[in-house]
């Protein structure tokens, strides 16, 4: 079992030709994420490849999001841009928005989290490293990695991490997998005084899977 994503989640990744989100679009292939498309105004029409792989990209998430399309996005944009790209998460009823862009003005947010009222898309983030569903491959391979947390230090198993700090969430799973406990779901929720997720929030999911140990 797992929250929020499984292995088989799709998800589209916002900025995906930039230079940051391409480096971590590779990483998450490299993982066996199920990358399904990208979006970058202006590059409609054209492909991400990487290893053999083709990832289409749409010019926004709306043509990203026509069936069958993923339902899971992550944000890579830069912090002037970033509300506007969750926005567009929201308005394609994207199941699942993470922004892990740092730096988005307080403001900002604040409208963000005025417009998700109500909404089916639920926001992690922003500032945060991300969601990791561990696989069952070599190195934890063929699960779902959504945003910038090292997928090697994962483990499948029956604990789910959450944590507002990106490097002490990776600590935590670290520390848990060289004592050979296995991970489902890990998620950081990021530090930012204003973000979609919290805690509380986190742990009522993992409360509602029968087969997690919850570990904050």
């Amino acid at each position: 079992m797992a929250i929020l994503v499984t292995p088989e989640t799709k998800i589209l990744i916002q900025g995906i030709t930039g230079e940051f989100g391409a480096r971590h679009t590779r990483l998450s292939l490299d993982y066996g994420t199920k990358v399904a498309a990208g979006v970058t105004p202006g590059k409609g029409g054209q492909f991400f490849e990487h290893a053999g792989q083709k990832v289409p990209i749409f010019n926004s998430v709306a043509d990203a999001a026509r069936p069958p399309a993923p339902r899971s996005p992550r944000s890579s944009c830069r912090p002037p841009f970033a509300a506007d790209a969750i926005l567009e998460c929201v308005d394609a009823n994207l199941d699942l928005a993470v922004a892990i862009t740092e730096g988005i003005p307080i403001r900002d947010m604040v409208r963000v989290k005025r417009a998700m009222g109500g909404r089916q898309t639920r926001l992690v983030g922003p500032n945060c490293p991300g969601i990791v569903t561990p696989g069952t491959g070599e190195g934890s391979k063929g699960g779902c990695r959504i945003g910038i947390a090292p997928g090697y230090i994962h483990k499948k198993g029956h604990v789910g991490v959450v944590s507002r700090s990106g490097t002490l969430t990776y600590e935590a799973v670290y520390q848990l997998t060289v004592k050979n406990i296995g991970q489902t779901t890990c998620v950081g929720i990021g530090g930012d005084p204003v973000n979609g997720t919290s805690h509380l929030d986190v742990i009522k999911l993992f409360n509602d899977d029968p087969e997690r140990t919850a570990s904050s």
